[in-house]
């Protein structure tokens, strides 16, 4: 993915930040193990949630083949991984977690 890749001081959590061309910005939360445990992305565009989500995106897709309730919100909820993508043109956000690889002390409310 070509982006612009810069940490983000933010305490006890390790994140860096991708600026995608199309003005996204793809946040990843790090362990301490170097492993990306969570996602988050915010733009005008969605980002490529295939090279995102990896093996994972297999979820998302069966999930969003579901009928929408509401301003298409598209919810996984899984032992596995934890997706929740909303949004509309110009208006798009998500964010994606491995709840098995949450350090300790970090919940889902860290994840924003």
């Amino acid at each position: 993915m070509k982006a612009l890749t810069r940490p983000v001081p933010s305490g006890a959590l390790r994140k860096q930040e991708l600026q995608l061309p199309s003005g996204t910005v793809v946040t990843e939360y790090v362990g301490s193990n170097d492993l990306v445990y969570a996602v988050t992305w915010h733009g005008p565009t969605l980002p490529n949630l295939q090279l995102i989500l990896g093996n994972y995106f297999a979820n998302l897709k069966a999930a969003a083949q579901q009928p929408a309730v509401r301003r298409r919100l598209v919810r996984v909820n899984s032992p596995d991984i934890v997706i929740e993508s909303s949004g509309k043109m110009r208006a798009f956000a998500g964010r994606a977690w491995v709840p098995t690889m949450l350090p300790s002390g970090v919940t889902a409310a860290d994840i924003q």
